[in-house]
């Protein structure tokens, strides 16, 4: 069995933290990182069971602070700075204008026409499942096709409508 190496090294990053944090400090190129490195060091070691045998307990320590810094500002760069994020939330309005408000009418009366072209099967599977929210199983027993009839009406309802939006958008 090893020797539990945490006493150890928290003895010796308490000892020598100045010369740890300067170190870091030179690797991170940022003093206040490096503190905030080590301390992330110190509790890591607080939680960790054993950390196996070390050779060199300041280069392990360096090594450690050095990689969580690393992880820490990986992190940072996948999000955005808090200023950015208010400034986002603050140009945001859930609120349709009444340029979006006319241009979606729009859209649905154009896709209201082509519903109405469609065969009245069609028509009628499409509407109770999209619009009034019954399940392929219970619309095939309400119109009493299977459940096959279902969805390949479907399957046709939305290809025509794709194809008649695209249509009309590239017109």
């Amino acid at each position: 069995m090893t020797e539990d190496t945490r006493p150890i090294l928290s003895e010796y990053l308490a000892r020598h933290y100045g010369s740890l944090k300067q170190r870091v400090t030179r690797l991170l190129g940022n003093g206040d990182l490096a503190g905030d490195a080590l301390h992330d060091t110190w509790l890591r070691l607080q939680s960790k069971d054993n950390a196996g045998p070390v050779q060199s307990p300041g280069s392990y320590l360096v090594r450690v602070a050095v990689n969580i810094a690393l992880d820490v500002r990986r992190r940072q760069s996948r999000s955005l700075p808090f200023d950015e994020i208010e400034s986002l939330m603050a140009l945001s309005d859930s609120a349709p204008g009444p340029a979006q408000t006319a241009e979606l009418r729009s859209e649905v009366e154009e896709a209201l026409r082509f519903i109405d072209r469609m065969p009245e099967r069609r028509r009628q599977i499409l509407m109770l499942v999209r619009w009034e929210g019954l399940q392929q199983k219970e619309v095939a027993a309400r119109l009493g096709v299977s459940l096959r009839i279902v969805e390949n009406e479907l399957k046709r309802a939305h290809d025509y409508l794709d194809a008649q939006m695209h249509n009309k958008k590239n017109s």
